[in-house]
């Protein structure tokens, strides 16, 4: 039986995450957290005692690692060599490692297989920056989900705000900008959309907007959806 997969890419700000988990919910499929597994990756490398600077024994390291994520009562679990860490793995010590691994080809090729057979044994959809390019490029459906530098500013400016945290919006944009760039020009798996990826500007639609639209091209790609 071939699974369905749905690749989302685009830029930092977009709402990849949160649209990608709507969109999961409601289609039934496994939304993999890709950040989570590089979370869970961090954690083996802190319990082996390893330094974020120790190239070496990083790469020798994730030839011992198999991570997956299943659902539970809806609930996501990230299972490290068969232990459910989903409770350890958001400390601010393991993020800080995270941050400062993720940057080694070795553990994110390793992460690029996990992610791969994952996708072979599920219905998922998977958002970041190299999805459809790289990580799932027979993806049967794939999104390059983008806003306007003004837009996404503008949302994070809202959300920081809310949170009471003191912040400018030129300093955000300008932020967003220079992200973007690094982003599309770095070494490894630059973003950039998939020749075969459909655009999706989400500058002037809702949240619930974006979701039907990604439903819809799915099921324009082949995705039968139950009940319809």
């Amino acid at each position: 039986m071939q699974h369905f997969n749905i690749a989302v890419d685009g830029p930092a700000g977009a709402g990849k995450s949160t649209i990608a988990k709507a969109v999961a919910e409601k289609l039934g499929f496994i939304y993999v957290d890709t950040g989570a597994m590089y979370r869970a990756m961090a954690l083996y490398f802190l319990r082996c005692g390893i330094g974020p600077s120790e190239e070496e024994r990083i790469t020798k390291a994730c030839g011992q690692v198999d991570i997956t994520i299943r659902y539970e009562d809806g609930l996501q679990q990230v299972i490290l060599n068969g232990e459910n860490v989903s409770g350890q793995i958001r400390t601010e010590e393991v993020g800080k490692m995270a941050s400062a691994t993720s940057v080694y080809l070795p553990v994110r090729e390793k992460l690029v297989e996990l992610q791969k057979a994952l996708a072979k044994t599920a219905d998922v959809i998977m958002d970041g920056r190299d999805i459809g390019t790289c990580v799932l490029p027979d993806a049967q459906a794939k999104i390059y989900l983008t806003a306007s530098v003004a837009v996404r500013g503008k949302r994070r400016f809202d959300e920081l705000t809310a949170k009471g945290v003191p912040c400018s919006l030129e300093e955000i944009e300008a932020d967003i900008e220079k992200r973007d760039y690094q982003d599309m020009h770095r070494e490894h798996s630059p973003l950039k959309q998939a020749e075969d990826a459909v655009l999706l500007d989400s500058s002037d639609l809702s949240i619930q907007q974006v979701i039907d639209r990604i439903i819809r091209i799915a099921v324009e790609h082949g995705l039968s959806v139950r009940g319809n």
